[in-house]
């Protein structure tokens, strides 16, 4: 007779106990952060331009181009036995790949940093026209991986909130941008590697904090304006 009772209260107890916790508190740092790889997936991101920069000055344009693609598979190959998240590794071996095929048009390692260089002035450029627009893609991207609906549109405090976290990534792309820009018209390609990897990782997760308490700031202004809009439902039932 207790073998049924324990069966059932454990049937019970599991689905309760398998989502408490789980969005409300992993999903605003842990799921962007996951979007990027992980803080793997960050320093995987620079493994590639470690090797290309020794190399290039030692041998050349070719095997430095070769060490750089050869460190990307096998990064690939490593996450993928471990099982880690696929898009993040397929992307970044194709993104060393297709700067190493630019380096290779343009015939100068340099020109390996050319992809990311324009792709940062591409982004900036798209995040600050969504703030002008009052459409911040922070806010989008939010309720995009939490599976959240949009009501935060409606509350000026949570679009400020979220404002906020896209101009900081503004000021990181376009900061990338006008320091890797500069670096590379000066030919300065060992001082353009240690530019993209200090402005790599670090800057990013300078970003996903302001980014975290953005979320964590419009989510308290949506509840807050729930409250009162709850509470004035209620009051004049009570009358």
């Amino acid at each position: 007779m207790s073998r049924p009772v324990e069966d059932s209260d454990r049937s019970q107890d599991a689905p309760a106990d398998t989502p408490a916790g789980t969005p409300e508190e992993t999903t605003p740092a842990q799921a962007l952060l996951a979007q990027m790889g992980g803080v793997s997936g960050l320093i995987y991101s620079a493994l590639p331009v470690v090797v290309l920069v020794p190399v290039n000055t030692a041998f050349g344009l070719v095997p430095a181009i070769s060490a750089a693609l050869g460190v990307a598979a096998l990064i690939l190959v490593w996450r993928l036995y471990r099982r880690d998240s696929v898009q993040p590794a397929i992307s970044g071996f194709i993104g060393v790949g297709i700067s190493a095929l630019i380096a290779w048009i343009v015939g100068a390692s340099k020109g390996y940093f050319l992809l990311g260089i324009w792709t940062s002035l591409i982004w900036a450029a798209v995040f600050a026209l969504s703030v002008v627009i009052r459409r911040p893609i922070v806010g989008y991207a939010w309720s995009w991986i939490s599976n959240k609906d949009r009501a935060w549109r409606g509350n000026r405090r949570a679009v400020f909130a979220f404002d906020i976290a896209t101009l900081t990534w503004v000021l990181v792309f376009a900061s990338r941008f006008a320091v890797q820009r500069h670096l590379y018209d000066a030919d300065q390609t060992g001082w353009l590697g240690v530019a993209r990897i200090a402005m790599g990782w670090p800057l990013t997760a300078v970003a996903a904090l302001v980014t975290y308490l953005a979320i964590r700031a419009a989510q308290r202004a949506i509840h807050a304006a729930h409250a009162r809009s709850h509470d004035g439902d209620v009051a004049p039932a009570e009358d």
